[in-house]
This record gives structure tokens, C-alpha cells and sequence, in this order.
């Protein structure tokens, strides 16, 4: 790092837990976010603000007048535009020293393993279970850590699925194909503040999970019920027929 970096993260590089090497970690880390979404935009500019080196950004979507309620990395003028390239201007403006890979495609199959590839974790801020599925096994075939996080109404969810670890579940351990694909925000609306709650989670866990610092949410679905403003803590256990991780799976660390 050069001087004018160290100064930009001298707030962080204080935390003893993070100091110099654990900056450096951040500064030399590639990571993937799929979806430029009300979870997608804070996570990016947390991560960006932070001092990630390198952020993958992948969205095939277009910026809409809906969107601006609560994805904080558009503003008007974006409207029509694609989203990764809407972000990628905001992010720069607050870091120039961060690289962007701009992705404006829906990631599928081969595309998909060769970003995840890239990446040292990946954030899920998608919206819909047949890409979280995906993402999911395309993270337990090349053991990368996910961060996944929704929202929907006034309630919100994070977790963090490490296939690195022989003890760790994945998403599919939680859910299974063909859980309810109707629940999105488009159909039953979010609040606007819940999504910048839980995409700033998703990028805290990611800190921490390329800065070795701290205790993640590996095991663990953090709940948040902000009508009430009341958050519940589940525990995770890998599920051994699970499909993608268990024992029947094939894959590593699933016997």
C-alpha cells in the first residue's frame, strides 16, 4: 500500500484485530457480487469504501425508476443504464484505486464457475432461488465462501457458507429446489432501509472473511424482523444428504 492508501484506511488499520496485514489482505482479495440490487449496491460500496482490490460485478438488469427507493448506488440519471455500469461509476467515485470487472449478463453454467473462480468470496444479492441455487453449487464445486443475504418486507436474512470447511453447510442445506419462487421484492415489496441493513451485513462478513478477523456467520442465520426490530440466531447443521454437500454429492468434504 502507498501512503495515500494507508491514510484512506487508517480508521480501519487502527482495529487491532486488522492492522496492516489484515488491510493488505483486503487490498489484494477479488470479490464477486452477483446482482446490483437494494443488497448488491451498499455491499459494493461498503466493500469498494473498504479497500477490496478487485470487485466482480455481475447483473444482466436495467436501471429503473422502481429500483431508486432503495438501490443506493443509482440515481436518476442512471435510468435505462445497466446496472453494473451505474455501480462501477458510484464505486469509483468512492475509490478509485478499486478495480471493476463490469458483468452486464446473467451468469449460467461454465460463465458462472469462471467468475466464481475468480473470486476469493463470493456475495449472493440476488432475488430468486434458482440463481441462489446455482450460485450455491457453483461455491461447493470450487470451495469458495458464500455470503448470502435476502429481504423481503420487513424481514431480512444473512448467513455465510463456507465449503472450505468440512463442517460447514451450504444453502441448499437450509433450502430446497422448488421453495417458493414468487418471493420477491417486485411482488411483495421491501423496505427501503432493511436491504441497506442486510447488504452492509453481507459486506461486514465478507471483511472478515478475507481479513481473518473476527468470528463469521459460518453455521449460523442471523434474522431480522425489523418491525420489531428483533434479531434471532439459528443454528445451521450441514445436512448429510443434502444433494450438493452431503455424503451422496461427490463432492469434497461430503463423506
Amino acid at each position: 500500500m502507498n501512503d495515500a492508501q494507508l491514510l484512506r484506511y487508517s480508521r480501519q488499520i487502527m482495529l487491532p484485530e486488522m492492522d496492516i496485514a489484515g488491510q493488505q489482505r483486503l487490498v489484494d482479495a477479488s470479490v464477486l457480487i452477483i446482482g446490483m440490487g437494494g443488497l448488491g449496491c451498499p455491499a459494493a460500496m461498503y466493500l469498494a469504501a473498504a479497500g477490496v482490490g478487485h470487485l466482480l460485478l455481475a447483473d444482466d438488469d436495467t436501471v429503473d425508476l422502481t429500483n431508486l427507493q432503495r438501490q443506493i448506488a443509482h440515481s436518476q440519471a442512471d435510468i435505462g443504464k445497466n446496472k453494473v455500469d451505474s455501480v462501477q461509476r458510484t464505486l469509483l467515485g468512492l475509490n478509485p484505486d478499486v478495480r471493476i470487472t463490469a458483468l452486464a449478463q446473467r451468469l449460467l453454467g461454465a460463465e458462472l464457475d469462471q467468475a466464481v473462480a475468480q473470486a476469493d468470496v463470493v456475495v449472493d444479492a440476488t432475488d430468486n432461488f434458482t440463481t441462489r441455487f446455482a450460485i450455491n453449487r457453483s461455491c461447493v464445486k470450487l470451495r469458495k465462501p458464500l455470503v448470502s443475504g435476502a429481504a423481503i418486507r420487513m424481514q431480512g436474512q444473512v448467513a455465510v457458507f463456507d465449503s472450505r470447511s468440512q463442517e460447514s453447510p451450504c444453502y441448499q442445506c437450509l433450502y430446497t429446489e422448488g421453495d417458493d419462487e414468487e418471493t420477491n421484492c417486485a411482488r411483495n415489496g421491501v423496505m427501503a432501509p432493511l436491504v441497506g441493513i442486510i447488504g452492509s451485513l453481507q459486506a461486514l462478513e465478507t471483511i472478515k472473511l478475507l481479513s481473518k478477523i473476527g468470528i463469521t456467520l459460518e453455521g449460523r442465520l442471523l434474522l431480522l424482523d425489523a418491525a420489531t426490530m428483533q434479531w434471532r440466531e439459528l443454528k445451521l447443521p450441514r445436512d448429510p444428504a443434502c444433494p450438493v454437500c452431503g455424503k451422496a454429492s461427490g463432492k469434497p468434504g461430503g463423506n
